[in-house]
């Protein structure tokens, strides 16, 4: 995967003099260095992880992306002269102030890390994670960041119909599942994954339950979770969403026993920021506020990647990164500044 646009490592590229920091090192902001570092600008990267690559590198199976190409683009950045900050949180480890004083633009690109509750009892036993954080610490392990893997045994129950579900399923068995299953409380052909990744979890072994939603989480005398209770569904009219939406059929409750359940309800944004801080606006939905030209409600600083627009896929958060860069770009060479809806 390159992420280098108009340059090649080796290549001879006039300066600018002008620094852009960039906070979160996934696929906005990989694609917005590899604009703005051809350009000629300084370009330092900021992020959490120890290593860069976000979701690409702690958030995807091996079977849904090369790893290894992700990588190899990676280095062609540190090659052609992107400095990374890494084990580094904005917001924990160095204030975002400081950084916005420093650098003559920001981009924020620190994507959608915070997972979605299903607020029902026993979501705080043991045993009951969010697949997201599951899956990155799941990766965390395997690539050697950190001593221990999340406790998985026995019979896991996924829930949710998008990829992260998804992927959650096969990352469990790869883990060390016996049995997996998923619970999704509408039905493939409407799931956000698609109806053929479900066919593609039922051809591979998964147990599949459409129109389901778990109502209670029930625990042991240790507080382990030993089982769920949930409700069968019926589709109704369609709701915000666009799509039917699940109503509960009185009288349809039941209990599974299972061991480990994965949450996968979906993602929020995650500024490094609360509303308002450092004069930046978030909108209702927890993404960063911004004009069409991806600029915020603070001069010099931008935001792209499902931070901006909310969670999506590889590609439109790529593709987010790289158009910002065009209109950092251009700020930097203008100094304008306004905001244009």
């Amino acid at each position: 995967m390159r992420f280098l646009r108009g340059c090649k490592p080796g290549d001879v590229i006039p300066k600018t003099g002008k620094k852009v920091a960039i906070i979160g090192a996934g696929p906005a902001g990989l694609g917005a260095a590899g604009e703005l570092v051809c350009r000629g600008h300084g370009v330092y990267i900021y992020d959490q992880l120890p290593e860069p690559g976000g979701l690409l590198i702690f958030g995807i199976p091996d079977f849904r992306i090369s790893k290894e190409g992700v990588k190899k683009g990676i280095k062609e950045l540190m090659d052609i002269g992107v400095i990374f900050h890494l084990n580094t949180k904005v917001g924990k480890d160095i204030d975002l102030e400081d950084i916005i004083n420093e650098y003559d633009a920001v981009l924020i690109a620190t994507g959608t890390w915070r997972s979605r509750e299903l607020r029902i009892p026993g979501e705080n036993l043991k045993r009951v994670y969010h697949a997201f954080h599951f899956i990155i610490d799941y990766h965390m392990h395997k690539y050697g960041y950190i001593d221990h893997a999340p406790e998985l045994s026995g019979k896991t129950l996924v829930i949710g119909g998008g990829l992260t579900a998804v992927d959650a399923c096969y990352i469990a068995r790869e883990a060390g599942a016996d049995k997996v299953i998923l619970f999704y409380r509408r039905t493939r052909d409407v799931a956000p994954a698609g109806a053929r990744e479900f066919n593609k979890l039922e051809e591979e072994g998964f147990g599949v339950h459409e129109l389901t939603q778990p109502i209670e989480f029930i625990g042991d005398d240790k507080g382990y979770v030993k089982s769920v209770k949930a409700i069968r569904m019926r589709l109704g009219e369609p709701d915000s969403s666009g799509r039917p939406r699940p109503i509960p059929i009185e009288g349809s409750e039941f209990t599974v026993d299972i061991d480990t359940v994965l949450i996968a309800a979906g993602e929020i944004a995650t500024p490094p920021f609360e509303n308002g801080k450092y004069g930046i606006e978030l909108n209702r939905n927890n993404t960063i506020k911004t004009d069409k030209k991806f600029r915020t409600t603070r001069k010099g600083v931008f935001a792209a990647g499902d931070v901006k627009h909310g969670p999506s896929l590889i590609g439109p958060a790529l593709g987010s990164g790289k158009k910002a860069a065009l209109y950092i770009h251009e700020y930097l060479m203008t100094g304008e500044w306004g905001w244009e809806e």
